[in-house]
């Protein structure tokens, strides 16, 4: 698998980068993981979902051990090549909380913004 040029450069020192899931249908957020190039290249190539663990240190088929799986629809870069929005078919939750998105919990504002 050949990944462009302008995400490889980008990397972190880590050999790293950011990788969005968002529902395909929904457009929900899901989580934020990382990938390294061979995380990339497997999710690519098969289709199901596969992150970098940095705390285990070893590649992270998501679903596999809790069936909570993430099927690719597409895959995405943006302008500078340092992060990636995977469009995906979630299979049960996304988060390891129970909740189905990572994102539940809302900042406080004082501005009133929010």
């Amino acid at each position: 698998m050949n990944i462009p040029s302008a995400i490889v450069a980008h990397f972190d020192k880590n050999e790293l980068v950011a990788a969005i899931a968002q529902d395909a249908t929904t457009h929900e957020v899901l989580m934020m993981a990382w990938m390294n190039r061979e995380a990339l290249e497997a999710t690519l190539t098969t289709g199901d979902v596969t992150y970098w663990s940095r705390s285990r240190n070893e590649l992270w088929v998501k679903g596999l051990t809790s069936g909570h799986a993430q099927k690719l629809v597409s895959a995405h870069y943006d302008c500078d090549g340092d992060a990636i929005v995977l469009k995906v078919n979630q299979v049960g939750t996304a988060c390891h909380t129970g909740e189905r998105s990572c994102f539940f919990s809302e900042l406080p504002s004082e501005s009133g913004a929010l």
